[in-house]
């Protein structure tokens, strides 16, 4: 998902295949029959959805503390968590109060507009949750940090200035196409929005696409980085705090202030820097942490840019078109690598397991063959769940009775390959609770991978090992719905450990 280092060019307007024409925030899917797919998409960016909050409080383990990753004040509580999915994906949760949105319809058809954006200069939106009085945004995790952290709390080394010209341009290039598919307003943009991505590649955080609350306003205590149009129209109360709707030009200013932090390594206020700017002092403004090792003529068109954006006449300032044509022209590294300018470790995922000889089942399941993967579980029925649910005679109940006769319709069903009724079926069987069956969990998650849910699958799958848990199949399946997920790693990792347990299973028969 993060981008490779060819993909540094110098399009103004990158190619938008946009197929998510969505209207309605109660539809579920994006995609358009016989559309082509979004570049990003085909890169692993899932498409926008609505999550439940039970996955979301389970991602962040119940909105734990621990898992805050970022927060703000009073006016705009901005609480943001990391959590991971059922499926092993790392998320970024955005909790509002229900204050800021009281509408749940409003803030659904606002996130929906936000999570049709897809690009790679931006952390993508890929869902959101109104349940309650909960208003929550998801969105793809970075785990680089921020530009803050990297350009004000650096510890081993700071950026070197061909990385702060990468920066300055990506974060251009993700506002140009933002404001090219109609959402030109990005709220509190700042060293903390940029974040980067697991090849070191600076992304825009979606979150700011959306207003802080349905009124759309922006806070700031700190008057001295406000645009100035809004500190004369009378806009402050009290002198503690101001507050004002964002437009197009206003988000141009803020670029400013970001590329005065790329320039000097510092937040400074920008009527301070603009002195300096008039008074030519140029050196004086760059960041010493650089000891001198940047282009003159290079951070001469920077500054200048920076004095462009930061004009006092919103309608001086320079467009979204202009900041990426006047950065193209300085990306004079195309070929190193972000992380290696960054000064940090390529993210690398660990070397594959070695594979031991699989079974029949290990095999259906590494070809992903569900048929095959049915005939076997059809032809061992329940032999595995032997011995696990002894029942005494009081137990034997007429609602006893009535889930086993649902647990035998499903049976039916699902030997019939009607996956639909054998997941209603089995679901009556599971939700009664008197009994737990692996071979039930492992039957409904093969019926969801036929139905095209591997999310659902790989819950279940899951589940047959909670019940059950040196049972290969349980294994087997989960291998499978990581690898439906597009979870290639995981997902021969998981077919790998299960191979290991039929080993381990056989060698023990043989012992006996």
């Amino acid at each position: 998902m993060g981008c490779c280092q060819s993909s540094f060019q110098t399009e103004t307007h990158p190619e938008n295949d946009q197929t998510q024409q969505q209207q309605e925030p109660q539809n579920r899917s994006q995609s358009s029959p016989g559309a082509v797919p979004d570049p990003a998409v085909a890169n692993g960016v899932p498409s926008f959805s609505e999550f439940s909050l039970a996955d979301l409080k389970a991602a962040t383990n119940n909105f734990s503390s621990d898992n805050i990753v970022s927060e703000s004040g009073e006016k705009a509580p901005n609480l943001v968590y990391k959590g991971r999915l059922k499926n092993r994906k790392w998320i970024a949760v955005k909790k509002f109060t229900k204050m800021a949105w009281p509408d749940p319809k409003q803030f659904a058809e606002e996130a929906w507009g936000v999570g049709k954006l897809r690009h790679k200069r931006l952390a993508n939106l890929i869902g959101y949750c109104c349940d309650g009085d909960e208003r929550l945004l998801v969105a793809e995790y970075m785990i680089n940090d921020t530009l803050a952290k990297h350009l004000f709390h650096w510890e081993n080394q700071t950026i070197e200035w061909a990385m702060r010209l990468r920066v300055a341009f990506c974060i251009a290039e993700a506002l140009d196409y933002c404001s090219s598919e109609g959402h030109p307003l990005y709220h509190d943009l700042n060293a903390y929005r940029v974040i980067f991505d697991e090849d070191g590649d600076p992304r825009l955080s979606c979150f700011g696409l959306m207003k802080n609350s349905r009124d759309g306003k922006s806070y700031s205590t700190n008057l001295a980085y406000t645009p100035p149009e809004y500190l004369r129209n009378g806009n402050s109360f009290a002198n503690f705090f101001i507050c004002w709707r964002v437009t197009p030009e206003s988000v141009i200013y803020s670029f400013g202030t970001v590329l005065l932090d790329l320039i000097s390594g510092k937040h400074i206020p920008p009527s301070h820097a603009l002195d300096m700017i008039r008074g030519k002092n140029i050196i004086l403004l760059m960041d010493s942490h650089l000891e001198g090792k940047f282009s003159t003529e290079e951070a001469t068109v920077v500054v200048g840019l920076a004095s462009q954006c930061l004009q006092y006449e919103p309608w001086e300032r320079p467009s979204t078109r202009d900041l990426v044509a006047t950065l193209a022209p300085l990306q004079t590294k195309p070929d190193v690598p972000s992380y290696v300018m960054l000064g940090i470790s390529k993210y690398e995922e660990a070397p594959p397991t070695p594979q031991r000889a699989l079974s029949p089942m290990g095999e259906a399941c590494s070809r992903h063959d569900l048929t095959a993967i049915h005939q076997i579980l059809v032809m061992n029925h329940y032999k595995d769940d032997e011995g696990s649910n002894e029942l005494s005679f009081q137990e034997w109940t007429q609602q006893m009775r009535d889930m086993l006769e649902a647990r035998k319709r499903g049976d039916y069903a699902f030997r019939d390959k009607d996956f639909k009724t054998a997941i209603d079926c089995y679901s009556q069987f599971i939700d009664v609770g008197t009994m737990v069956s692996s071979t039930v969990f492992a039957r409904r998650s093969l019926c969801y991978l036929f139905c095209d849910q591997p999310d659902a699958a790989l819950a279940d799958a899951m589940q047959a090992q909670i019940v059950n848990p040196d049972w290969p199949t349980a294994f087997y399946m989960q291998s499978v719905a990581l690898a439906k997920l597009d979870m290639q790693k995981d997902a021969a990792d998981m077919l790998n450990e299960a191979a290991g347990l039929e080993e381990k299973k056989q060698r023990g028969a043989k012992g006996s």
